[in-house]
């Protein structure tokens, strides 16, 4: 995976998916729903871009990719997760 979609060992993918993921359980959808992808998507983007040039920024970035990563897990990235990844024969 690209070093620059991760944060702390964090993927952006998987935040900007379950955030889209969460404003489904509120009703969102279509045109709205697609809307909100590309709002989180440049927002995140952009934030990361400056975040690499301010420290005090980069961590500010890292605590809050932290957060949105323990929130969504709570809130159901698993059950998302889990649907969509092909599970593995041992």
């Amino acid at each position: 995976m690209d070093e620059q979609l991760l944060s702390n060992g964090i993927n952006f993918l998987v935040i900007v998916f379950g955030l889209v993921e969460f404003a489904k359980k509120f009703g969102l959808k279509g045109r709205t729903l697609t809307a909100l992808s590309m709002v989180v998507g440049v927002v995140m983007g952009v934030l990361y871009q400056l975040s690499l040039r301010s420290q005090a920024l980069a961590e500010w970035f890292q605590i809050m990719m932290f957060g949105l990563a323990v929130g969504l897990a709570a809130s159901g990235i698993y059950d998302f997760l889990n649907a969509r990844i092909p599970k593995m024969e041992g």
